[in-house]
């Protein structure tokens, strides 16, 4: 098992990940202390290796995959090409799944009770697949839908680059909350706060639902990719170009863990029962779960992986962990 050295429970905003205010808005002089480069770029997975170990556990055929989660029994995978979903029964993987066509390429799933939202940016869709009925519907948005998380009675969507978040109550008409972001990649409840993750800036923001704000912002990192809630308040985050798993409280915006993480640390997914933290490293073929309880992570498990592993989900009933391989050689189901 490999340990490294972390920053436990930081009680204060880090140099580095600066406080931006509350009234200052995007910046295009060089004050803005959010910004690290001239031209943000979003962070992107690293390029996996040729597998040279052979996967744990099963891997089920499959094209590229580009999303996948797991809700209510069902393993939900979702294809780059053509755009679709397929839909395994995950105590009987044997069996042939079940193919959806969807609109376009799905960038995002997001588990909600009794379903999964589908975000299509190409498309201007999120669709709802309901569960166990597995029926679509439709929300057209508009724009590029990144993510979509159901809030309450309402839900969220992160708009991608219009730079703001809509909020679609189940009646009258929509909202948006903008301001300060450069592109609202992720939109995150951790049940004492909202945060919208901005991957160009690197960044997470929090995000007052009832104001209809955005306020402040913490940098994470140096390439922030993917995000989670856990079971105590806070948002995981990914730092693809740096390589660490980073903590924030949502309500206040508090840094509180920046965890190393070798190995091009990339997707991330997350088991309330266990307390786990499950993220996949892309240069080596690898998924990695991290048991978040304590002041730092304690790695708990490794695996080999298919290559190009940048997706991860997984049952919470079960503990089984999912991988998804971009690359189109299959998707991985493991019982730790």
């Amino acid at each position: 098992m490999r340990r490294f050295a972390a920053v436990s429970w930081i009680t204060i905003p880090l140099a580095g990940a600066l406080v931006l205010s509350g009234c200052s808005s995007a910046k295009t002089d060089n004050s803005d202390e959010l910004q690290i480069v001239a031209n943000p770029v979003a962070a992107k997975p690293a390029v996996s290796p040729a597998v040279t170990v052979k996967p744990a556990g099963q891997v089920l055929a499959s094209g590229a995959v580009s999303a996948l989660a797991v809700a209510e029994g069902t393993l939900v995978v979702a294809l780059a090409q053509p755009p679709s979903l397929q839909l395994y029964d995950l105590n009987a993987l044997a069996s042939a799944p079940v193919n959806m066509p969807l609109y376009g390429k799905a960038e995002k799933l997001t588990v909600a009770p009794g379903r999964v939202e589908i975000a299509e940016p190409a498309q201007g869709v999120v669709q709802q697949l309901s569960l166990p009925d597995r029926k679509l519907t439709e929300t057209k948005t508009g724009g590029q839908p990144a993510s979509s998380i159901v809030y309450g009675a309402d839900r969220l969507v992160a708009m991608g680059a219009a730079k703001d978040i809509q909020v679609l109550p189940a009646t009258g008409p929509a909202r948006t909350i903008g301001g300060q972001l450069y592109s609202a990649d992720d939109v995150v409840d951790t049940g004492k706060g909202v945060v919208v993750l901005d991957r160009l800036r690197t960044a997470v923001f929090s995000v007052d639902v009832a104001a209809g704000t955005v306020g402040e912002g913490l940098r994470a990192g140096d390439g922030a990719a993917n995000a989670v809630a856990d079971s105590y308040g806070r948002v995981l985050v990914t730092d693809a170009r740096a390589g660490a798993l980073i903590a924030f409280t949502a309500s206040p915006l508090i840094m509180r863990q920046r965890y190393p993480v070798p190995g091009g640390v990339y997707g991330i997914a997350y088991d309330a029962q266990r307390s786990l933290a499950w993220v996949t490293l892309t240069e080596r073929n690898e998924v990695v779960g991290f048991d978040v309880r304590g002041g730092e992570p304690v790695e708990k498990y490794r695996f080999p992986t298919v290559r190009q592993p940048d997706s991860v989900g997984v049952d919470e009933k079960s503990g089984r962990v999912v991988i998804g391989s971009a690359a189109g050689e299959g998707t991985q189901v493991i019982q730790p």
